[in-house]
Formats: C-alpha cells, structure tokens, sequence
C-alpha cells in the first residue's frame, strides 16, 4: 500500500516528530504559567487599585496560577510517556480553553486588562489544544503504552 505525502495517520511518528512536538506543548504550558504569574504580581503590585485588584481577578488569577502549574506538570508527565497524565492534560487545557472564551467573551465581568491577559492565555491554551488533539502526540501516545 503506497502512502500520499499528506497521510499523516498511517505514517509512523518519529521519535524527533513527538520529541520536538513535546517541548512545544512544555513550552507553551510554561509560558501559560509565566503570564499567569505575571499577572499575580501586576494584581499584588496594584492592590490599592480597585479597577485593577477586584475580587473576581483575584480569585480568577488563582485559579489560573493553580490550572497552569497543573498544565506544565502534566504536560512534562505525559511528556515522559504518562497516559494518564495525556489525558488530564487534554482534559484540562480544553476547558480552561473554554473558561477563557467565556471570560474574554462577556462585556463587564472582569477588566479589561485581566481580558487582554486571559486572551494571551487562551492563544497559548489553544496552541496545547491542538497540539495534544493532533496526530503525532496521539500516536505517540498510544505506540508508548
């Protein structure tokens, strides 16, 4: 059976393909967590701010602090060849994904700054997405276990 340049499902990933695949998706996950700590010290700094320090962007940021210090972690498990650790990763990243539509989506619930910062979470988020939903982790995946 001869195989098309664009059939990416039945060809077999490299190990250089996932490898670098991999440090894309920590990459991205730890930028998510830098931007997201960022934003914690920008709140701490501007505290005696009230359009900056309100409730809901504290409590937002750590929210996101917490989901992107999960996101690296399970991204460099499943990094290493972790199933389960791939799962929770594609699990979390999405919805966080989805909170972030919502956030940046409705007028009025938070700051506009905080809406600018979950916006750049959200790109790196989606980046995730689609890495870990593609081809090459997925059967990168699966040929480990």
């Amino acid at each position: 059976m001869e195989m098309s340049k664009g059939d990416t499902m039945t060809r077999p990933v490299t190990e250089t393909q996932s490898t670098r695949t991999w440090n894309t998706v920590v990459g991205l996950a730890v930028g998510y967590l830098a931007v997201s700590v960022v934003a914690v010290v920008v709140t701490a700094v501007l505290r005696d701010d009230p359009a900056v320090a309100t409730t809901a962007a504290w409590v937002r940021e750590i929210i996101v602090v917490v989901s992107a210090a999960l996101t690296v972690a399970f991204a460099r498990r499943a990094a290493g060849g972790s199933t389960r650790a791939f799962l929770r990763l594609r699990l979390v990243t999405a919805i966080m994904a989805a909170a972030i539509v919502v956030i940046v989506a409705v007028p009025g619930a938070f700051p506009v700054w905080l809406r600018v910062e979950q916006a750049v979470c959200g790109v790196l988020l989606l980046g995730i997405v689609a890495l870990v939903n593609g081809a090459t982790l997925r059967r990168a995946i699966t040929a480990r276990s």
